[in-house]
């Protein structure tokens, strides 16, 4: 996968700063991913610092 984000993976980000209490199957769900990609694409952006942290 690239280290560029498509649109699948701001429609995560979009999900996760409305509501970061969602779980990974309701975020896979709401993008039209199965919950291991979905989880993958997470964790990724979590390693790169995209993600730094979840409030809710």
């Amino acid at each position: 996968m690239s280290d560029a984000l498509d649109t699948i993976d701001a429609k995560i980000l979009d999900l996760i700063q409305k509501d970061a209490s969602l779980s990974v199957a309701d975020i896979a769900d709401r993008v039209g991913l199965s919950s291991s990609p979905c989880w993958r694409r997470i964790k990724r952006m979590e390693e790169a610092g995209i993600i730094q942290g979840r409030v809710t």
